[in-house]
């Protein structure tokens, strides 16, 4: 039996080892991480599919801006144990965290990720040509999925993370050191 609920503390090691089995060190290379990396994700939509032997899938959803002023979610990574691959759990995920971002008023989620397999969830890119991210991506795998009609109408600009402290929807300004990592500053 498979059981989705919210990620927990306790939950993190586990996550870790499944998110290097799926991805690996490139994972931390991809313009999607630089989004997420030393934030926290959107309040309540984090989740993990486990079964009583252990965590075998995980899905985050994370507060972003979709141009100026815009909210919108970042979902992902999604990571399927490779066991439990095939068994739906990977949809299941999707489908939770997208009905939990509903419920909880959010109106749009993008993410960086195969069309083919994210367009029984309603994501496409028809709403993405005005919307670009902080590096380098696959332009026709940037899709999104409103799950409030009219969400992402209009919608142009960087993709970015909020400012700590600020609301959701304040964009960040990206700032780039050719000797440091890439940081959000207001």
């Amino acid at each position: 039996m498979i059981t989705i609920r919210d990620e927990t503390r306790f939950d993190i090691a586990e996550r870790e080892a499944l998110l290097d089995a799926a991805f690996g060190a490139p994972r931390f290379a991809k313009t999607s991480e630089r989004l997420r990396r030393g934030r926290t994700p959107a309040d309540g939509l984090s989740f993990i599919a486990c079964t009583p032997a252990g965590l075998i899938g995980s899905v985050r959803l994370w507060d972003v801006s979709a141009g100026p002023g815009r909210s919108a979610l970042l979902l992902g990574p999604l990571a399927v144990a490779r066991h439990a691959r095939k068994h739906g759990v990977g949809a299941a995920l999707v489908t939770h965290a997208l009905d939990a971002a509903k419920h909880a008023g959010h109106g749009a989620v993008l993410l960086v990720g195969d069309a083919t397999y994210y367009d029984r969830f309603g994501f496409s890119a028809r709403k993405t040509g005005g919307l670009w991210l902080p590096g380098p991506y696959e332009r026709d795998r940037l899709l999104a999925c409103e799950l409030e009609p009219g969400a992402l109408d209009g919608a142009r600009g960087l993709i970015t993370a909020p400012v700590k402290g600020e609301s959701k929807g304040t964009a960040a300004r990206l700032v780039h050191n050719d000797n440091a990592p890439w940081r959000y500053a207001a």
